[in-house]
């Protein structure tokens, strides 16, 4: 028999599979804490890839996990554990979105799988090929629409109709034209029982990079910020090591390995020659490294041009060719853009092209106030220390003149509040765009 590790994804080992003489599934909840349940998986190959995912029980799924077994789950369970998939991925699917899968057959689990790598097989074709023959019969939850057309995998409709699949639940359809309601009209077609919506609410929001993406062909923009109770994000001096604890660091770490891209400004990179990488042991990937960089005065010494993750270098028109070919001699990419400097719509619109559906900007005062008056941003994050610098020259998170009126400030919803060690994280939505093209150089 088998047995699939389900960890935390913070933890410092990573899920794999071994031989054990019973099947079990062992649920970590963070370090020193497991529990083990008996008759969830049958005697299936697994699949094994040098990818790795990392599946994660919590909430009122590991209660009843831990209290009554696989009998107490409900329909929302299964796809709250689907979701948990889904979301232990995200990050690492680019230009696909983090899907994930759980196979039932009378009540019990005979497959859970993730999408684990654009190319590679998706979550449900994964979660059938372990439930084996138990897939006859058997219902499948999911929580984005099968697809239903050939791209670098098979229609995912086509192989449960085959395996013949009885049910199949759905949290969120696909907006993809590809698919838009194809793999399920398949289904129905060929007497599959589809189920919609199940989770929806926190299935679109889990997608909802993967939706702004496929409906502007642009990256769903994050910028993070950290900044003191009284906002600054330095000293008057500029000193800014360190506004927030090594915990919240840590998070925003992270935080870096569920983008495909991390973005900063020439300032930020001849001030504080980050490395922008996670630096997390095990850490699943590191995130393109973009630079905005006018003139191209990046020295060849810096940090962000090591060979630890790509970088792609946007400068005006006018910079210079000789610095450009130096550069590229460094394997780095350097995108010269139409205009003598750089506008935010037309970096985006280049990432986009280039399949970078999430994109964590951590500039300085100038980027963060150029993407806000751009209104490119879908996101927020703030990391808020219980520090108070004070001082009227002390930067701001967001430079550039901001708004003029109180009443034509960006409004934001606040989502998520978190406790990071001593510091706040606070995560808030963008409620509405604000229409501008803004120039500027970096």
């Amino acid at each position: 028999m088998r047995k699939l590790k389900a960890r935390d994804p913070y933890s410092p080992e990573c899920g794999g599979f071994g031989e054990i003489p019973k099947p079990t599934v062992t649920v970590w909840m963070g370090e020193g804490s497991n529990v083990s349940l008996e008759r969830v998986f049958h005697d299936a190959v697994l699949p094994r890839t040098s990818s790795c995912g990392f599946f994660v029980f919590t909430g009122i799924c590991w209660r009843k996990l831990h209290t009554g077994g696989m009998k107490g789950l409900q329909k929302e369970d299964y796809m709250q554990l689907a979701l948990h998939l889904a979301e232990s991925v995200a990050g690492q699917t680019s230009p696909n979105p983090p899907v994930g899968s759980v196979v039932v057959k009378n009540g019990t689990i005979a497959g859970m799988a993730a999408h684990l790598k654009a190319g590679e097989k998706h979550a449900e074709r994964l979660a059938v090929e372990q439930a084996g023959p138990l897939a006859e019969g058997a219902e499948v939850f999911v929580t984005l629409e099968p697809c239903a057309h050939y791209g670098k995998t098979p229609p995912c409709a086509d192989f449960l109709i085959e395996k013949g699949i009885k049910t199949v639940y759905i949290a969120a359809l696909d907006p993809n034209p590809l698919v838009a309601g194809k793999g399920i009209e398949k289904l129905r077609q060929a007497g599959v029982k589809v189920e919609t919506g199940i989770l929806k609410e926190q299935a679109e929001k889990l997608y909802r990079p993967f939706f702004h993406f496929i409906q502007t062909k642009t990256p769903f923009v994050t910028v993070k910020t950290a900044m003191t109770a009284d906002g600054k994000i330095a000293s008057e001096t500029r000193d800014s090591k360190w506004i927030t604890s090594e915990e919240a660091r840590r998070d925003a770490r992270r935080l870096r390995s569920r983008h495909d891209a991390i973005l900063v400004g020439i300032q930020t990179v001849l001030h504080d020659n980050p490395l922008l990488t996670t630096r997390l042991p095990h850490s699943r990937k590191n995130p393109i490294r973009i630079v905005l960089d006018t003139h191209l005065r990046i020295p060849p010494e810096a940090k962000v041009l090591s060979g630890d993750a790509p970088t792609i270098i946007f400068c005006g028109s006018d910079a210079p060719k000789e610095k450009e070919q130096c550069l590229k001699q460094l394997d780095v990419e350097v995108v010269r853009m139409p205009h003598a400097r750089l506008l935010i719509r037309d970096v985006l619109a280049a990432l986009g092209e280039k399949g970078i559906m999430t994109l964590l900007v951590e500039g300085g005062a100038a980027v963060n106030g150029s993407f806000l008056k751009e209104g490119a941003v879908q996101q927020y994050i703030f990391y808020i220390a219980p520090k108070v610098i004070g001082g009227k020259n002390a930067p701001s998170p967001f430079g550039g003149h901001g708004f003029g009126k109180v009443a034509d400030a960006l409004p934001l919803r606040f989502e998520k509040v978190e406790q990071i060690g001593p510091d706040l994280k606070i995560t808030a939505a963008v409620q509405k765009e604000v229409p501008a093209h803004v120039y500027r150089d970096y």
